[in-house]
């Protein structure tokens, strides 16, 4: 059995070893270098910064991103039904039609209902 299981035994010791010696150099090391004001300025192409800290984004913006997401997830599933429909309409008949049409009508269901919400609307 030791033969089975000890260079499993060997590679996670080594990388456990090897983990922890990342992290103790990097405290270690990490302490040394405490800054101090010109050395904790952000530096912008050496421009003096104007900001100090990032403007925040509108919520609008990271719905209308997954949103996006979501929709673009969705139309990817179409493309592998229309690569093989030529195949599966001799095999399943209507069926695989009426099972992408129904796909689809979720889809616009979805669609429509962002829109009544106005999540894609930008203006405030």
């Amino acid at each position: 059995m030791t033969d089975t299981y000890g260079s499993l035994l060997v590679h996670v010791v080594v990388s456990l070893a090897f983990a922890l010696s990342i992290w103790f150099a990097s405290l270690l090391l990490g302490r040394i270098g405490t800054a101090f004001g010109v050395k904790n300025a952000a530096y912008e192409c050496g421009m003096i910064p104007k900001m100090t800290i990032q403007p925040r984004f509108s919520v609008k913006f990271y719905l209308v991103a997954m949103l996006f997401i979501l929709f673009d997830i969705e139309v990817i599933f179409m493309v592998p039904w229309a690569v093989c429909y030529r195949d599966f309409i001799v095999q399943y008949g209507d069926i695989i039609l009426g099972s992408m049409l129904s796909f689809v009508t979720i889809l616009m269901v979805g669609y429509i209902y962002a829109i009544k919400k106005g999540a894609l609307e930008f203006a405030s």
